[in-house]
């Protein structure tokens, strides 16, 4: 018999439905799927949750759309304003070059102006010393008389010849010498026009550089006014951008708030009909069910060598809760095993209907270990004896679990535990625990178990779990001192589960499985 605690109990929690989920064929090996368990209702949002979620997300979209075209009129200023702004700097670079062009042009001018001045000066130098020198020459002849010498030179010629070649030599040296100072004269009057010109292009030069020093200043003054009015509007764009941002965040919420409440409306239509589909198809398994346990129950009580096989197992096996020694009416004494309790309801065997015959409370004065019973061997075999162990076992589906109930000739009263069962009132129900269902289920063959797991787990031949067939027992917990089922085929198996709960169907559960099952029938 498998113990359970007050901390939970010594028995997994079956993960299936009801064993009355099961559509069962008894009389074949094959056992339909286990219909899943209905989770919990999603929640269900009301039509005006969802109206006021959709209306909440149409004003988002109104506002964000707003927000947008602000948002792409402040661009198209700024697109404005970054063409003026490069207007305005553009205009900078030409004021620039052209102040750097005037520069250029007035140093030019007055390097022209230093030049001319230069040889204005040389030129006047040359004038000069050629002035001097015609000067001292016009002196120097008042002075020999030159003038009268000429004249007398022409009055002392040798012929009329020599009279003109003297009168043809002072004409040409009077003519050299004007040319000269002609000559000087022009040379100076056009070195005083150059100089003249070259100071007018430095004064043209001097106004250009002035009037490009003033284009700069106000093109930078320009430049200045654009990137002022371009930060203002970046921070009314900003502002728009930050409001718009707002406004697609609360858009998205809304829009995800109205689909989350969709979806959960869509989750709990599809959560509704699978409801309604697996609550159909667990009315038509427990139906069928029902038809299986009842046929079971039927054959059950048609074969009645079983159930005779089966009260001389019960008899021939002292009752596990006689704490005091005592033996069932009409067997031997002998050995049973300690329900591990302080206190006990001592109880009869039942005729099968779910009654006992009694209770008692009594104290061992020292438990003794108890040996490996023997079990016998079974009076029939084959296939025929696996059917007969399930049909005994399906013949009781939902009667109730009571910790330390049943034996061969089929439920009886629990016994207290001290703990969770007590909480349950097992000791009140007539039921079977896990180790007593594998003791009625096995009793009408002539098989008697012992009602504990740990030594139902050593009764017969242990094969490995991987290798289980139909009507092999299936153990948990440590040395199969947890639970104990009966295998079913295809997944499936028949247990008693816990206090609370039922003899049912469940999947097989592999957590916790121990690495082998028994085979009592070949």
């Amino acid at each position: 018999m498998g113990r359970r605690t007050a901390a939970g109990g010594t028995r997994r929690r079956s993960i299936g439905v009801a064993a009355l989920l099961l559509t069962l064929a008894v009389a074949t090996s094959a056992a339909p799927p286990l219909a899943s368990a209905v989770p919990p209702p999603p929640p269900n949002p009301s039509d005006a949750d969802i109206a006021g979620a959709q209306a909440r997300v149409g004003d988002g979209v109104a506002r964000v759309s707003e927000l947008i075209d602000r948002v792409a009129a402040a661009n198209q200023q700024l697109a404005a304003l970054d063409d003026a702004v490069a207007v305005k700097r553009e205009d900078v670079n030409k004021a620039l070059v052209d102040l750097q062009n005037a520069r250029s042009a007035a140093d030019a001018a007055a390097a022209a102006v230093a030049l001319a001045q230069r040889a204005l000066q040389d030129a006047g130098q040359v004038i000069s010393d050629a002035q001097r020198k015609f000067d001292s020459a016009a002196v120097g002849d008042y002075i020999r008389g030159t003038g009268s010498a000429g004249a007398s030179s022409l009055l002392n010629a040798n012929g009329p010849q020599e009279v003109l070649d003297r009168a043809q030599l002072l004409r040409m040296l009077s003519a050299k010498q004007n040319a000269v100072l002609d000559g000087l004269q022009r040379a100076r009057t056009e070195q005083a026009n150059r100089d003249s010109a070259a100071r007018a292009s430095k004064l043209e030069a001097d106004r250009a550089s002035a009037a490009a020093d003033a284009k700069k200043n106000e093109a930078e003054q320009a430049i200045a006014a654009a990137v002022a009015a371009q930060q203002d509007q970046e921070a009314r764009k900003a502002a728009v951008e930050a409001n718009r941002d707002a406004a697609a965040a609360e858009l998205d919420q809304a829009r995800a708030g109205a689909a989350g409440l969709e979806g959960q409306r869509d989750e709990y239509t599809r959560w509704d009909a699978q409801r309604q589909a697996e609550e159909a198809a667990a009315a038509e398994a427990a139906r069928q069910a029902e038809q299986a346990a009842a046929a079971a129950a039927a054959r059950v009580a048609a074969d009645q060598a079983s159930a005779d096989r089966a009260a001389a197992a019960a008899a021939a096996t002292p009752d596990h809760t006689d704490l005091v020694g005592a033996t069932r009416p009409g067997t031997s004494s002998g050995a049973g095993t300690s329900s591990g309790t302080g206190t006990s309801s001592g109880t009869g065997t039942s005729s099968g209907t779910g009654t006992s015959s009694g209770t008692g409370t009594a104290t061992p004065s020292k438990p003794t270990t108890p040996s490996k019973p023997s079990v016998g061997k079974p009076a029939v075999t084959g296939s025929a004896a696996i059917e007969s162990v399930i049909d005994r076992g399906m013949s009781v589906l939902g009667t109730p679990y009571s910790w330390g109930g049943g034996n061969e000739n089929g439920p009886t009263k629990g016994i207290r535990d001290g703990g969770v069962a007590d909480s349950y009132g097992d000791y009140n129900k007539v039921g079977f625990d896990c180790s007593g269902l594998m003791m009625y289920a096995f009793g009408g063959l002539g098989i008697s178990l012992p009602h504990y797991t740990g030594y139902q787990y050593t009764a017969g031949k242990q094969v490995p779990s991987s290798q289980m067939k139909r009507g092999d027992m299936l153990f948990w917990g440590p040395g199969a001192s947890q639970h104990v089922a009966l295998y079913l085929g295809d997944g499936t198996m028949l247990e008693a589960p816990q206090s609370g709960d039922v003899v049912k169907v469940s999947p097989v559960r592999w957590s916790g499985m121990t690495p082998y099952a028994v085979r009592m029938i070949d």
